[in-house]
């Protein structure tokens, strides 16, 4: 009798799985961003959104929950129902956070199931407008020259910005003066206005100051040049080793979300990634999709978790802890 209820039981659920997939979304789904409307996630989300609206049949409502560095929105992944109607697009910062946050209200190991990767932007270092240096070089002699009197802007404590500047000074092997703003829109509109020398941003935030010369671009934190400023060259190939980062985007779920919804994400995501306007809309911001075979929950899933252990050295060696 028990095998048979066992069996009835086993039966049952593998009935409802593809049934559930069927019948999700019945509503509309909610994706949270950690950061304000405008910036470079905000406009990867809502590109996305629009084409995976279109293919779930519901709307992908944007919503930006902002605060604590990005854990605020991470958090609220974290405490939602695993049911597909609450999910996150969050950049490398959730991997950073771990080390970052000595308090944080969730278990970052833990806490989330994976969709996907979306994107890596590329990263580069950019000045004011009338820094005299002209060539990376140059740049490189200025700083070490007068370290304490090169002021280097940031987007915050924990901001992918001040992780770039990080790495940039380690790798150049200089400490500078680091100057916090509450966003990289404030930190740019410095630069260009020359109140700060330096900043590290993403293309998606900076390709167009440096086409229009509002800002002198010296380097790409990338292994090769991106199509978008062909003339820009790699640090590595002037010389500098040791300053590689780029900010990739994932697609996350609560943790224990069912795999039928979890399937029904992914390849809605993937479809979105392959989007003749997300692939144009991505390359005039300096970007493109990943591969379908990285837009999966396993790679995302290794992505996160081996970010984790790269940064967790120079964060823990610089002592940056936000509580």
């Amino acid at each position: 009798m028990k095998l048979t209820a066992t069996l009835a039981l086993a039966a049952t659920l593998g009935l409802c799985a593809p049934a559930l997939a069927q019948d999700y979304p019945n509503k509309p789904v909610t994706m949270l961003i950690p950061f304000a409307a405008g910036g470079p996630t905000d406009v990867i989300a809502r590109l996305l959104g629009q084409v995976m609206s279109a293919d779930l049949g519901q709307q992908v409502l944007v919503e930006n929950a902002t605060g604590a560095g990005g854990t605020l929105a991470s958090g609220r992944l974290a405490q939602a129902a695993p049911d597909g109607y609450t999910v996150l697009l969050h950049h490398m910062g959730i991997a950073t956070s771990a080390s970052l946050y000595r308090n944080l209200p969730y278990d970052p190991q833990t806490a989330f199931g994976y969709v996907g990767q979306v994107t890596t932007v590329p990263m580069l270092i950019v000045s004011r407008p009338d820094y005299p240096a002209n060539t990376f070089a140059e740049l490189l002699t200025a700083i070490r020259a007068k370290p304490e009197e090169t002021l280097l802007a940031n987007a915050g404590p924990g901001a992918v910005s001040h992780l770039c500047g990080m790495l940039f000074m380690q790798a150049v092997g200089v400490q500078l003066t680091t100057v916090p703003y509450p966003g990289t829109g404030p930190a740019m509109t410095d630069t260009m206005g020359g109140q700060v020398d330096l900043l590290c941003d993403q293309t998606t935030g900076a390709t167009s100051a440096v086409q229009t010369g509002a800002v002198k671009a010296f380097a790409t934190a990338t292994a090769e040049r991106i199509k978008v400023l062909p003339d820009v060259p790699t640090a590595k190939e002037q010389g500098l080793d040791g300053f590689e980062i780029g900010v990739w985007h994932g697609l996350y779920v609560p943790k224990g979300t069912p795999a039928p919804i979890v399937e029904r994400l992914e390849a809605s995501l993937q479809k979105a990634l392959k989007d003749e306007t997300v692939v144009r809309r991505f390359a005039e911001l300096g970007t493109e999709p990943v591969s379908t075979k990285d837009a999966t929950p396993a790679s995302l899933e290794a992505k996160y978790k081996s970010e984790i252990e790269f940064w967790r050295p120079l964060i823990e060696k610089a002592g940056e802890y936000a509580n």
